[in-house]
């Protein structure tokens, strides 16, 4: 049995996340999170933690970002796209048992923003040397860099907050960029 509280969208994310694992769940029932949800997740934080597991989507992200920015301390479970899809649809409710015991099995946990001059922060720098934001290929990066630290997918600002929110080390991001290059 999994500790802490699985947060997911809908009915149909928590029948695939119980296929998967022998957890509780607290469905927001969409991205319009009413506060008896947010006081459900606060309690669910306190008493036993919680994990965040959205749809890897533009809804998916605005949910996870609304119950960390409500629910503090929160751990965060990724999908990458290619994990959640079925027939032309996205969403945990298509991902497999297996991709949701991965994605469960490398939750994160968001932390205070790092210093700048922090010894292990990602600096908007590095993801320019990387090629992860103003190139052509960032987007692509990106998604292979999200999908490899295990942080999801989503835009250069978000990327680097994500990587200080995680506590990414360099020597992580730096093997995931060798990776990256190794396959070009």
């Amino acid at each position: 049995m999994i500790k802490e509280v699985i947060v997911v969208e809908g009915k149909d994310d928590t029948v695939a996340v119980k296929r998967a694992v022998n957890a509780d769940t607290i469905e927001t029932g969409g991205s319009a999170i009413d506060e008896h949800v947010l006081h459900t997740i606060r309690l669910a934080q306190e008493r036993r933690g919680v994990i965040i597991f959205t749809d890897p989507d533009h809804p998916g992200e605005r949910i996870r970002s609304i119950i960390s920015e409500h629910v503090p301390g929160c751990k965060h479970a990724f999908l990458n796209v290619q994990e959640a899809k079925a027939k032309g649809k996205v969403g945990v409710e298509h991902a497999s048992p297996e991709a949701i015991r991965r994605a469960l099995e490398h939750v994160h946990t968001a932390e205070p923003h790092l210093e700048d001059d922090s010894p292990s922060a990602i600096t908007m720098a590095d993801l320019m040397e990387a090629r992860l934001v103003m190139h052509p290929e960032a987007a692509r990066r990106r998604e292979e860099m999200g999908k490899l630290l295990r942080i999801g997918v989503c835009n250069g600002k978000q990327f680097l907050k994500r990587c200080s929110q995680f506590r990414i080390s360099k020597e992580e991001f730096e093997a995931a960029v060798r990776q990256i290059e190794t396959k070009e």
